[in-house]
C-alpha cells in the first residue's frame, strides 16, 4: 500500500501530491476533519510524511495530537512541525501555546518525567524571525518585505549557531522570533508495524 503524506491545517494553500486535511469546507480540502477530534481518519502506520504548519498553536492539547500523528506514521516516516516561538507565540488572539527549544525532550525516553510515551528522534531544529513569506508577499510593501528578508537571513544565522543560547537569552533583543520549526523521525518498534501479538504462556 502507498504511503500518504499529509498537510495537515492546510488552510487554502493546498498541496499538490498530499492529502490536505482541514475542517473548512471553503478551502475544498481532501479530508474534512476537526483536528481537535482524536482518533484522525487514518489507519496506524499509513503515512510517511506530515506537515503541519502552523497548526498546533491553534489545538487544545497539542501532545495528544503529536501521539496521533505517530500512531497513523510509519516507522521512519518524517514529521514537520511549524510553530511560533514562544517569545511571539501569544500576538494571535487564538493562539493557545508557545513553543521552544525545549519541546522535542518530550518525546526522548530518556526524559524524566516528562515523556509522552511517543519516540520521535529531532532531525533538525530552526528558528526563524521573518516567516510565513507566502503571507507577507500579500500584505506587506515591497520595501518593508525587503527589508524584513535580509534581516531574517542575518537574525536566523546568528540564532541557529545555537538555538539554545537564542531562545534562553536574546530571542527578545530583535522583537522576538516569529516561528520555530521541527523535523522528527518517528522511532517504532518493528514489531508494531505488523501488529505482532506476543502470547503469554
Amino acid at each position: 500500500m502507498m504511503k500518504k503524506k499529509l498537510s495537515l491545517g492546510c488552510g487554502e494553500f493546498l498541496k499538490k501530491g498530499y492529502v490536505n486535511v482541514d475542517n473548512s469546507l471553503t478551502c475544498k480540502p481532501d479530508v474534512r476533519h476537526d483536528l481537535n477530534i482524536i482518533p484522525y481518519p487514518f489507519n496506524d502506520h499509513e503515512c510517511e510524511l506530515i506537515e503541519a504548519d502552523h497548526v498546533l498553536e491553534h489545538l487544545d492539547n497539542p501532545f495528544s495530537v503529536m501521539k496521533e500523528l505517530y500512531r497513523i506514521s510509519n516507522n521512519g516516516a518524517e514529521i514537520r512541525i511549524r510553530v511560533p516561538h514562544f517569545s511571539r507565540g501569544f500576538t494571535h488572539a487564538e493562539h493557545k501555546s508557545g513553543f521552544d527549544i525545549t519541546f522535542p525532550y518530550y518525546f526522548s525516553p530518556s526524559f524524566p518525567g516528562g515523556y509522552q510515551g511517543v519516540s520521535l528522534r529531532l532531525k533538525s531544529m530552526k528558528l526563524r524571525w521573518f516567516a510565513q513569506k507566502y503571507f507577507k508577499r500579500k500584505v506587506m510593501s515591497k520595501i518593508l518585505y525587503l527589508a524584513g528578508s535580509v534581516l531574517g537571513v542575518i537574525f536566523d544565522l546568528c540564532a541557529n549557531l545555537s538555538p539554545s543560547f537564542c531562545s534562553r537569552i536574546w530571542c527578545f533583543w530583535v522583537g522576538g522570533f516569529e516561528e520555530i520549526e521541527f523535523q522528527f523521525i518517528v522511532e517504532k518498534d518493528p514489531c508494531a508495524l505488523t501488529s505482532c501479538m506476543t502470547k503469554e504462556r
